[in-house]
Parts: C-alpha cells; structure tokens; sequence
C-alpha cells in the first residue's frame, strides 16, 4: 500500500513516511492510492470477532508495509484499551458513545494509535516535533496520547478564550513534552500556522516536523474503526444504517467514508454542522468558499476551512453527485443545540454533549421509519458543562484550578510561532 498527495498523484510514499511527513509538498494530503475492498465472509462473520480483530483486519492492508504482525495487535491493544458502546436513545434512533477513553473524546483513538506507531519509528537520535492546531478535543487527546512519548515533543496552538477550561486544563498541566501554545485568533488561524510551518524550508531544516491533526492519515484511520464496531452491534437489527456524525474539520466523516468504500455497510452518512456551514452551502450551491470560523457552544467544530474536504474531493472524484448519493449535510444554530439537550434529557434521560445534539438533531431530520439511525456522541458532557447547564439546571459544573497549569501566549504571528519553537 502506498500513499498518494492529495494533488499530485505522483509523490507517492510509504504508511511510515506518511505518518512521519503528516503533510505531502504544497500543502496537500496523503491518502491511500487505493481502498481495499473487504470479503462479503468478513461482515457476514463480523459479530463473531473481538474489535481487536476486526481492527486488525481493517488496518493491516494500509500499514503492512511499515508495521510488522506482532506490533500492529501491540499498537491495536494498546489503542483499544476502552469501549465504544452503542447506546439506544428512543425508537430507532442510537448514539455510538465514543468518549470513554482518558480525555473523554472520540480523538482518543486516533491519537493513541498515531503515538504507539510513531514510537516505534522514531528515537531520541532523530527526535520529532508534533505540531497541532486545536479547537479543543485534538489537543486533549493528542497530549495524553504522546505524554512521555520517547523521540517525541509535542506543541499545540490553540485560540484564546474558545476552549473549555476542562480542555485547557487536560492541555496545559502535562508538561514534560507537551508544551501549550494560545493564540490570540481563531482555529483557523491555528491551524494556518501550523499550515505555514511544514511548507517552510528553513524551518525544516532546523525540526523534523510532523502532524497529528486529521490532516495526518495517521490519525483518521483508525477512525475507521468505529463504525465497523456499530455495524457489529447493530447488524442484527437487519435494517439500512444511517450515520450522523458531527464535523468540523471533517476527518471523522472522511474515516466513515473510506470505511464505507471497504465494503461497510452503511446506506449514508450525514455531515452535521453547527453555523460554520460550510459544507452543507457547497452541497446546495456546488461552490466551495470557505470563510472564517465563527464561535458556537460546539465548539469542536468551529471550522470554516475543513481541511478533510480536499480528501473527499479526491476520493469522489471531484463529483458532487457522486457526494451527494452518501452524504448530505445539514447546519444547527447553539439555540436549537440548547433545546436539543434539554428535550432529549426531559423525555429520555440521556445528557448530549453540544456536539452529540448537533448530530443528533440532524439525524432526526433525516431518517426514515425503516433506517437505523446513529449518531456520534464524540465527548463525555462533562467536556463542555458550562453549555450543557444552560439547558439542564440540575447539570451543576464541577470547579477545579488552571493555577498549576502552563501555557504560553502568542499574537496571530508566524514570525512569534517560530521564535517559541
């Protein structure tokens, strides 16, 4: 298996360069040259495997050559060391609860796995800088999962005063490796910088750099896994699966969509949004324009530059029919996602996190009496309490200090970034 950028079909490379690289030349994505197709006897037998061997049999074509039998289930126990329940809410409507790892988020995953493989390909000798943009449960994930990472240090940016403080907190109290950058902007702006490092020359020259937003394949693959996981549970229901999945910069969907290429029964996906709509506006007009991001209670998903779109370009071909037969795309403004919360509390007793309700909400706009319906609930509630007790009084914020925590500021400056690093 080999990978190719996302615009150049010729810059190939291998599973191991790419997650080392995180980004090809001219700012472009890798992807696989080609999606394995998985046998019919797989998914007919599918209940019958433990997730640690359905994962392994998902991952192994994409990383064969750069990982060897025995580390790859080492990096898959080590990765899948949590469950990722589907919960019933009401009807036929579930959620996939993917925020029972260390930082309550579903980046747990992908960040996890991205660790164990980079451990085990880099050294002290040759010592590698991760940089990450974050609108909050990137970092989280990403700091716990290289924390103490030998040949590893880790730098996040994230922007002023748009994280939660359990985020901030689970960013900037690690230390050791991990070092917490604010900056005074957007995600957008964060993730811009970042942009702007790997395709500077002489910074390269003095930093061996890489990535583990969704911008590295490393970390969307084995995001794959949790919808092979959900069909497990819900095969049995013998009805057509349709998932909701909250997006921001649209990785997970993008993870969904290759696992659906591999033969995974799903009938669609929707693309939920909050008002950073910019993917749901291309689907309607056929015109991509990307536009600042603008703060939402899920915040998660402030993107208004999705960097995951270039990747379904090219997986579709560029054919926004072909898009359109499995993905559609709706927007929920933070009143709606409040009202959500606290609906779904009163007549189920299930507490969404902002991010959950934005899914949720548009799988309810969207689901026929003979589909199943999931959507992703991609953070424990308790990640974003402060917007949840505005829909649920009894939902009471748990205090704790950033006293002892450690970060350091900068303005929106390139010439700033480079001087910390």
């Amino acid at each position: 298996m080999e990978y190719i950028s996302t615009k150049d079909k010729n810059e190939k490379v291998t599973f191991k360069e790419a997650l080392i690289k995180g980004l090809a030349k001219n700012k472009a994505l890798y992807l696989p040259e080609n999606i394995p197709v998985l046998s019919d006897l797989f998914f007919q037998n599918i209940e019958q495997l433990t997730n640690n061997e359905i994962a392994f049999k998902v991952l192994h074509p994409f990383v064969k050559e750069s990982i060897d039998n025995k580390n790859l289930e080492e990096i898959i126990a080590e990765t899948l060391s949590f469950p990722t329940p589907v919960v019933p809410v009401h009807d036929n409507i579930y959620t996939l609860e993917l925020f029972h790892g260390p930082t309550k988020a579903f980046k747990d995953v992908g960040a996890r796995f991205m660790s164990r493989c980079l451990s085990r390909f880099v050294s002290d000798r040759n010592r590698l800088t991760i940089l990450v943009a974050t609108s909050g449960d990137t970092g989280s994930a990403v700091a716990n999962g290289f924390y103490d990472v030998p040949g590893i240090n880790v730098v996040i940016l994230f922007p002023k005063g748009k994280v939660s403080p359990y985020q901030e907190h689970q960013m900037c109290s690690l230390g050791n490796n991990i070092r917490a950058i604010e900056v005074e902007g957007t995600f957008d702006d964060c993730q811009a910088l970042v942009k702007k490092a790997f395709s500077d020359p002489e910074l390269n020259e003095k930093i061996n750099l890489s990535s583990a937003n969704s911008i590295n394949i490393g970390r969307l693959l084995p995001q794959m896994l949790y919808y092979f996981f959900a069909y497990k549970e819900l095969k049995a229901h013998n009805k057509q699966i349709v998932v909701s999945v909250p997006s921001g910069n649209f990785g997970n969907l993008t993870a969904g969509v290759i696992a659906k290429k591999m033969g995974l029964p799903i009938k669609r996906f929707i693309a939920a949004t909050n008002s950073n709509d910019t993917f749901p506006k291309y689907l309607s007009t056929g015109i991509y324009e990307p536009k600042p991001s603008v703060s939402t209670y899920s915040n998660a998903m402030d993107v208004g530059a999705p960097s995951n779109f270039e990747r379904l370009l090219h997986i579709y071909s560029k054919d926004i029919e072909e898009i359109k037969k499995d993905i559609s795309s709706q927007s929920v403004d933070d009143a709606t996602t409040l009202k959500e919360i606290k609906q779904v509390y009163k007549k189920y007793n299930y507490i969404l996190d902002p991010h959950g309700a934005v899914g949720k909400i548009c799988l309810n706009n969207d689901l026929a009496d003979n589909e199943t319906g999931i959507f992703l609930e991609t953070a424990n509630p308790r990640k974003f309490e402060l917007v949840v007790n505005k829909a649920i009084d009894s939902f009471v914020p748990a205090t704790f200090s950033l006293e002892n925590c450690h970060k350091e500021m900068i303005e929106n400056s390139y010439q700033q970034f480079c001087e910390l690093l």
